[in-house]
């Protein structure tokens, strides 16, 4: 009986995560680090990678929470090499205008983790993590009904560190991501 009951709930979520409502979206993005600071200046993007779950409808506004990871590398040294990966859980909020309805503009607040993970060429290696605080401004597009278009924003201010000084240059990041993304 409870092994019933349980199929009955796993495939009423089934049914409910793939039907055309579904509150679920996957994004890939290309992150475009800017601005005076050391990754604007250092890093180049690779790739940024997400998932976004609405899940309140206060028409017009959809409130849901996104979980974003990304990879930029900074190569324009000959001596040694540093990739930063990303982590971005967020909370959002999406507005459905009426007259366009495929426009969805939204923002978001959350928090960014930072790993640095450095290589040379000699045998020092090295990692770091830095974090802090992330907002986030976008604005989508869908084309054809499960497909859409994105441009974002994301300011980060990352937390002072000890050994370096606590100016812009050190803890305000800027990244522009465009990418395309697929409601389920």
């Amino acid at each position: 009986m409870k092994k019933n009951i349980l199929c009955i709930v796993l495939l009423t979520i089934s049914f409910k995560l793939l039907s055309q409502d579904s509150k679920i979206s996957f994004e890939l993005n290309y992150p475009i680090p800017l601005g005076d600071n050391f990754i604007g200046e250092s890093y180049t993007g690779i790739i940024d990678a997400g998932v976004d779950y609405k899940f309140v409808n206060l028409s017009p506004v959809k409130i849901g929470a996104s979980l974003n990871g990304g990879i930029l590398i900074n190569n324009k040294s000959d001596i040694f090499k540093t990739t930063a990966y990303t982590i971005q859980p967020r909370l959002f909020g999406e507005l459905n205008i009426e007259s366009i309805e495929k426009l969805r503009p939204s923002v978001g607040i959350g928090y960014t983790i930072m790993f640095f993970d450095v290589s040379g060429t000699d045998t020092t290696e090295s990692t770091d993590t830095q974090s802090g605080f992330n907002l986030n401004f976008g604005v989508a597009y869908d084309i054809y009904k499960k497909f859409f278009v994105q441009f974002q924003y994301d300011f980060v201010k990352l937390g002072a560190q000890d050994n370096l000084p606590d100016i812009s240059f050190n803890t305000n990041i800027h990244l522009i991501k465009v990418g395309v993304g697929y409601k389920l």
